[in-house]
């Protein structure tokens, strides 16, 4: 008689707290992933629906942690709850994924990086950028030295709405550039200096960020809410060349290359411009990457690449950039 095949080992079980627009997408995403099976909400109404939509149980937050079939916790929420919700998490003996930015305050975020250290679980920010695959591109052609020593990295993400009560342009849209910023140099800055304008409320609509690294890397982020045009762009200035990740254009636009010459001779600095060329990234979604490498490192141990560590770097820049308003 054949031997049985091993069995397969089962997918981890995730429960999402938070059904508002992006816990939604979470939720979404790891039920096609196999993996959703509870969901949560301060509105009981709102985590029913969502719950039937999927065909998963809908749970109050202490029986999510209650539960010894749930393997790990997706936080997305309000931002002025992740910390203490998050350390509960961890200190249930979950896993954890909680959306950027984690914390308010370096205090909150420390307090999350600290219970992460003590649970010995998986404590993995909501970077989702990192894993889109132009960008993925984009740091492996970096890795590899095509760029040169990169100098100067600047990005651009502008748009209209999303004015939320409790953030600010600066604390709602540039952790996302931040974090592939902090990817590409591999360090925390030197030195921060922010300016933001608050032009409907108190609360800044537009926010500049420069920041200086030991390297000598120089970097400056401008985030907006209250734009004409939408533009997601970063843009990084080596010495053998220039990329551009454009998540605005289409999919095979979207990483550029600039092989633009500068020279100089008698008659001082001289350039010569070129059209770019376009890298060819594979297809896939970054949440659906994000949501599955979250799953691959339950599984395997595996340290993510995107730990809670990562979201107090962000948070320390954004905190020394909001002391200066115009």
């Amino acid at each position: 008689m054949p031997s049985a095949l091993p069995s397969q080992p089962s997918r981890p079980k995730i429960a999402v707290i938070g059904c508002g627009y992006w816990g939604s997408n979470h939720a979404r995403t790891f039920s096609e992933l196999g993996a959703l099976y509870a969901v949560s909400d301060r509105h009981p109404e709102r985590a029913a629906a969502l719950a039937a939509e999927h065909g998963v149980a809908a749970m109050a937050f202490e029986a999510v942690l209650a539960d010894p079939a749930i393997d790990g916790v997706v936080l997305a929420l309000p931002p002025h709850h992740h910390a203490d919700q998050a350390i509960a998490v961890l200190e249930a003996g979950k896993h954890l994924l909680v959306e950027k930015p984690i914390a308010l305050s370096v205090a909150d975020a420390r307090r999350v990086v600290e219970a992460a250290r003590r649970s010995d679980r998986v404590a993995m920010t909501g970077h989702v950028l990192r894993f889109h695959p132009a960008f993925e591109a984009l740091e492996a052609m970096i890795a590899r030295g095509e760029l040169g020593a990169v100098r100067y990295i600047h990005s651009h993400r502008v748009g209209l709405g999303k004015f939320h009560a409790e953030n600010d342009a600066l604390w709602d849209i540039a952790p996302h550039d931040l974090s592939l910023i902090l990817a590409i140099t591999g360090e925390k800055p030197v030195s921060v200096r922010g300016v933001g304008s608050a032009v409907l409320n108190r609360l800044s609509d537009f926010a500049h960020l420069h920041l200086q690294f030991a390297s000598g890397v120089r970097s400056h982020v401008f985030a907006s809410r209250l734009n004409p045009y939408r533009e997601r762009k970063l843009t990084v200035i080596g010495s053998k060349a220039m990329a551009v990740f454009d998540d605005v254009a289409p999919w095979n636009q979207k990483l550029a290359i600039y092989h633009h010459k500068v020279w100089e001779d008698d008659s001082g600095w001289q350039s010569e411009m070129v059209d770019p060329d376009y890298v060819e990234i594979p297809d896939g979604l970054p949440l659906t990457r994000e949501c599955a490498h979250f799953l691959d490192c339950i599984a395997t141990g595996a340290a993510p690449r995107t730990p809670v560590s990562d979201g107090l770097a962000v948070i320390e820049i954004l905190s020394e950039g909001t002391v200066r308003h115009d």
